[in-house]
């Protein structure tokens, strides 16, 4: 990778990171219109207090204690809320590859054990693979006292094509 490759490989594990430990914000550093109006609060409230400890070119790694907001009536971390948090990580493992925003395709989940309130947990998402447009990524969830097996997602992600005048309903995707 020459220069251009690694300084570019540097801001988007940066913009990874920066988003995040705040989803309300954008790549530019401004709130997210949708944040503005009321919208992705899940998303914001799913990942609320990360802190990365490693974004480079197709993997980040972060952690963050469950909050009692993300619980279920028992104490356990809620299965949405881990499902929301590892869209977030997969996500953001895809933007250190591809440098834009994505759209879940594909999604599947397992859950192993319970995390519970104010439980330290740890998510390492890799991307694993790319087809055309589509991205293959997956992220670990454990708890990071024991190491614990958590939750194991596996997903399919592929860039958000903007509409133009040209794009019409009637074409067929090129994913």
């Amino acid at each position: 990778m020459g220069d251009a490759g690694e300084t570019r490989a540097l801001r988007l594990a940066a913009t990874a990171t920066k988003w995040l430990e705040d989803v309300s914000v954008d790549r530019e550093g401004h709130v997210h219109p949708a944040v503005a109006t009321g919208g992705q609060a899940l998303t914001a409230l799913a990942t609320a207090g990360a802190r990365v400890s490693l974004a480079e070119p197709g993997r980040v790694v972060c952690s963050l204690r469950v909050r009692a907001p993300l619980t279920d009536a028992e104490g356990r971390w809620h299965a949405g809320a881990i499902a929301a948090a590892a869209d977030n990580v997969c996500a953001a493992a895809v933007f250190t590859v591809l440098g834009a925003d994505v759209v879940t395709v594909q999604y599947g989940l397992s859950y192993f054990s319970p995390a519970h309130h104010d439980e330290e947990v740890e998510m390492d998402g890799r991307v694993v693979g790319r087809k055309g447009k589509m991205v293959a990524v997956t992220v670990e969830v454990r708890k990071k006292e024991s190491g614990e097996l958590v939750a194991s997602c596996r997903q399919w992600m592929a860039p958000i094509q903007l509409t133009t005048k040209s794009n019409t309903s009637t074409s067929s995707s090129k994913l």
